[in-house]
């Protein structure tokens, strides 16, 4: 398969776990969120974390190559910090279980400010390590 093939790909459902280029850490994070060149904001929450990305959940479904403006929200020390990135929907799950509302999917970072980088990563660096 040739390199053009691979990207054109689409992938739906489980992470290409031999892509991560950055260890991912299980936490539930607040998300507010939008669609690029929209004005409507929404909240959803993260399921794990990485310098590259995140996989969380939302109340709608995404399209794969939308764009999307996230302010997420974490704790640092006592109070209450956050950071606003553009991202990129990079896979989606399609199905929901039975009961289930929200939708799963997984996002690249396409533009995030030296300054949020640094405070990502302290923020990941003084979470446990995975067992």
């Amino acid at each position: 398969m040739g390199a053009e093939e691979r990207k054109a790909k689409i992938r739906y459902g489980a992470a290409d776990l031999e892509r991560r280029r950055s260890p991912r850490f299980p936490i539930r994070l607040a998300i507010e969120y939008s669609r690029a060149n929209s004005p409507i904001n929404q909240t959803g929450q993260t399921i794990d974390a990485s310098e590259g990305g995140l996989q969380i959940f939302l109340p709608e479904q995404m399209e794969i190559g939308q764009k999307l403006n996230m302010k997420l929200f974490f704790s640092s020390g006592s109070k209450l910090s956050s950071f606003e990135v553009l991202a990129e929907v990079v896979w989606i799950n399609t199905q929901l279980g039975e009961g289930e509302k929200l939708y799963r999917s997984g996002v690249k970072f396409i533009n995030i400010s030296r300054e949020s980088m640094t405070r990502l990563k302290d923020f990941l660096a003084s979470l446990p390590e995975s067992p």
